[in-house]
C-alpha cells in the first residue's frame, strides 16, 4: 500500500510540475509566413549580423541573420515575468536583447540569457531559408 501511495504521490508531483511549466510559457500564437529579403523593408538582414523587427508572435518578432545561410527568429515577449507582457528590444550595440521591465538581457546570436533574473532564453521560431525567401513557422 505504501508503495502505491508513493507512486501516486510522484505522479501528482510530476503533473503539477508540468502544469507550472505550461503556465510560464509565452502565449501560443500561430506563426507561419514568408518574407522576400530583397524587399526594401528587409535591407537590414541582407548581410550577416543584421536584424529587423516585424509583427507576429506574442509581442512581435526579431529576425536576426546569423550568417549567410542561417536566420534566427525570436519572440519579443520577455521570458521573465511572462504575465507582465514586457517587450524586448535590441540594444544599440546589436549584440544583446534587453527587457526594460526586468533589465534581463539575452545574446542575439542564440537567444540565451546573458544577464539579469530571466531563467531561460527567448522563444525561438523555426526558419527555412530558400534565397531570397525566408519562411518562419512554429
Amino acid at each position: 500500500m505504501l508503495k502505491r501511495l508513493s507512486i501516486l504521490f510522484l505522479i501528482v508531483l510530476a503533473l503539477s510540475g508540468s502544469r507550472c511549466n505550461e503556465e510560464n510559457q509565452i502565449p501560443f500564437v500561430q506563426v507561419n509566413f514568408q518574407i522576400d529579403t530583397n524587399l526594401p523593408a528587409y535591407i537590414d538582414i541582407t548581410a550577416p549580423s543584421g536584424w529587423v523587427y516585424t509583427s507576429g508572435g506574442s509581442r512581435g518578432l526579431i529576425i536576426y541573420r546569423k550568417n549567410q545561410d542561417e536566420f534566427l527568429v525570436f519572440d519579443r515577449h520577455s521570458t521573465y515575468n511572462i504575465d507582465d507582457g514586457c517587450q524586448v528590444t535590441v540594444d544599440d550595440d546589436n549584440t544583446l536583447i534587453s527587457d526594460p521591465c526586468s533589465e534581463s538581457q539575452w545574446v542575439i546570436i542564440d537567444g540565451s540569457v546573458a544577464n539579469g533574473p530571466a531563467g531561460r532564453g527567448l522563444h525561438q521560431y523555426n526558419t527555412i531559408w530558400s534565397p531570397p525567401v525566408l519562411t518562419v513557422t512554429n
